[in-house]
């Protein structure tokens, strides 16, 4: 285990603006900042980190934590590992306790991989460039492909020899798990016998957001008819194949810089543009893109431009996945390579400067271009030219976003004129699709039960954090909410604002146990003298009380700083309102304690078996009534009955 030592240590050194911001394109807006949230599926910003609280939060999914519980949601990590994560970007080392055999060997397992991946990578690198077999057969290739040593040096690339088990025989040596480097893809095993699995191929490392190796593609050299020209790792557990795009972490500072994704087919089409001075490039493999990989380039850009060969097959390749796209709400644009050329051969016969200019004046409107195939290959097939317009229908119906209807608008009125249909009829059709989709959707969550009710209170869908809430018991909330940001403040020359909100909480409990007890975990750290906050109850054992901090203590709305300079003397953003929502958050909780013991005390009253228990219950009744118009009164509210 972690020594506690070292886990302060971290925790001391996070920004977790910097930690978030290794994955999401993050804009400051007011004292906190904005991006699209990497969880799920989002349209319009609502993923909300607070640097000063330490915190993230999605007001769309719910998803909320710190920067450790971020870096293992987001990477699939467990603690240790999202500790060791944070601790290598700060340069923190580790300590450690020691472990049980079992714990051991299942951080072992998890780190396994990785470690190996490391290590094949430095021996293939070493084999390109210090051997003669590399050296005469890989690296002579590769420099008459026209790659320079800096760019071979910045993808890693390398070479496995012919030799049969060359790579095994290292990994023995070096005392690595064969079962493990057959899990990675690196060995095979035939008649119990190990062979190396990328024998006589070029390597190129594929690299996860955070730069490590989580898997390798390996490229033939010689024309071998029988042999596949590419052999990629098989999938484990860092390497997830429809969740990676080639040269993601070579290209991410580019892809924010420019706002745009160009999306190439292989692997030496990404590392030949960047060779270029074009460094907004990756790769998809030459598979279909799918959901995940297309909101691994959300996380940077809405823009997305496919950049594939001009053959059928490129064309058909670059239309797989345009209705996701559009739903993930991406500007798609598509630009063919002619004459039979590739991304890569092209720009080395062009040039750098003329290949940007080719693709800025060559970008197609991805859904025209795939009416224009479509009619195509339709012909005068009255039949065909009908699916034609369903399907262009059904891709129209893909925009669902407010912002997109001008856009929707537009296209239906130009797709419209190349069917040489009527406008209104296309109109019809695409909102009758919506409908169908919507009614879909509401007849699926009618029949499947929410899990998790939504919030009304703040507007936020609920996640697992909201469901820790009751509904109804919005005070009780707010309340811990002033405790936690104003607890530690001084009420008076005695008391601290806790002390005061305890000692007004005497006669009244919280309802709701999951906030009751993060109440009792906030007043065990206060008398422990541990200054409890929400920074110091973000690592606290108990997730509920992790959940329970963050979802209190961050909004999902702030004033303008522009307000000061708008109300001048007025000082809105920066005077100290920590007295006023504390007595207000205590008036409020009261008042809705008093109506309901007001509702307890009147049904008292109707079961009273004699006069003089009514009479006592009259008398409460008259406390009570008290009681609120005092609190109304310093609240200046007025109370109908």
């Amino acid at each position: 285990m972690i020594t506690q030592q070292t886990i302060q240590q971290i925790t001391n050194r996070i920004d977790i603006v910097e930690i978030v911001g290794e994955f999401v394109k993050l804009k400051k807006r007011g004292a906190n900042y904005l991006g699209n949230c990497p969880f799920h599926n989002e349209k319009s910003p609502s993923f909300t980190v607070s640097p000063s609280k330490e915190i993230y939060k999605c007001f769309g999914c719910g998803k909320s934590g710190n920067a450790i519980g971020f870096v293992m949601e987001h990477e699939k990590y467990t603690y240790v590992e999202a500790l060791k994560w944070i601790a290598a970007r700060y340069n923190i080392e580790i300590e450690e306790t020691v472990t049980s055999p079992e714990v051991k060997q299942q951080q072992q397992v998890a780190e396994s991989l990785l470690i190996l991946n490391s290590f094949a990578q430095k021996y293939f690198s070493k084999n390109l460039t210090e051997t003669e077999e590399g050296q005469s057969a890989a690296l002579s290739y590769l420099k008459h492909r026209g790659f320079r040593e800096e760019v071979i040096e910045k993808f890693q690339l390398g070479y496995n020899l012919e030799a049969k088990d060359d790579l095994v025989t290292i990994l023995q040596k070096s005392q690595f798990s064969l079962e493990v480097a057959q899990k990675a893809g690196l060995v095979t095993n035939r008649n119990d016998s190990f062979y190396d699995s990328y024998r006589g191929r070029i390597i190129f490392p594929i690299h996860n957001q955070s730069g490590k190796i989580i898997g390798f593609g390996a490229r033939v050299i010689k024309s071998n008819e029988k042999a596949p020209k590419y052999i990629n790792t098989p999938e484990n557990e860092v390497y997830v194949k429809s969740k990676i795009l080639y040269g993601t972490y070579f290209a991410r500072q580019a892809i924010n810089k420019f706002d745009e994704c160009l999306l190439v087919e292989g692997y030496t089409d990404v590392v030949s543009l960047h060779q270029a001075g074009i460094e907004n490039v990756v790769a998809s493999g030459g598979t279909s893109l799918t959901i995940d990989q297309l909101r691994l380039i959300r996380k940077h850009t809405n823009n997305l431009t496919i950049i594939y060969d001009g053959d059928s097959a490129g064309v058909k390749a670059a239309l797989r996945g345009l209705d996701m796209a559009l739903e993930e709400g991406l500007n798609v644009k598509l630009v063919l390579i002619p004459d039979n050329e590739d991304p890569d051969s092209y720009v080395k016969k062009i040039g750098a400067t003329p290949f940007r200019a080719f693709v800025d004046e060559n970008k197609k409107d991805f859904i025209i271009f795939q009416l224009e195939v479509m009619l195509k290959d339709a012909g005068n097939d009255t039949a065909k030219k009908s699916a034609v317009v369903n399907q262009v229908a059904e891709t129209l119906s893909k925009f669902h976003r407010a912002e997109d209807f001008t856009k929707q608008q537009d296209y239906i009125r130009q797709c419209s004129g190349i069917l040489k249909i009527d406008e209104g009829g296309l109109t019809t059709l695409v909102n009758k699709l919506k409908r169908e989709k919507i009614t879909k959707e509401e007849n699926r969550q009618v029949n499947t039960p929410d899990p998790y009710p939504v919030d009304s209170g703040n507007n936020v869908p609920a996640e697992e954090t909201s469901s820790l809430l009751i509904n109804d018991e919005y005070q009780e909330r707010n309340l811990l909410r002033a405790l936690l940001e104003y607890g530690l403040l001084s009420w008076d020359e005695e008391r601290t604002m806790a002390d005061f909100i305890f000692e007004e909480l005497e006669h009244y409990s919280i309802e709701d146990p999951n906030l009751d007890s993060l109440l009792q975990v906030y007043k065990d750290y206060y008398y422990k003298g541990l200054q409890p906050s929400t920074k110091t109850l973000l690592y606290d054992e108990n997730d509920n009380v992790r959940k329970l901090a963050v979802l209190l203590s961050i909004q999902q709305y702030e004033l303008s700083p522009r307000w000061d300079s708008k109300m001048e003397g007025m000082n809105i953003n920066n005077r100290d309102v920590s007295r006023q929502d504390v007595t207000m958050s205590l008036n409020y909780f009261k008042l809705r304690k008093i109506k309901k013991m007001f509702d307890e005390n009147q049904r008292d009253i109707e079961k009273a078996a004699s006069f003089e228990e009514q009479m006592d219950l009259i008398k409460i009744h008259n406390v009570l009534k008290d009681e609120e118009q005092k609190i109304t009164r310093q609240l200046g509210t007025v109370i109908f009955k």
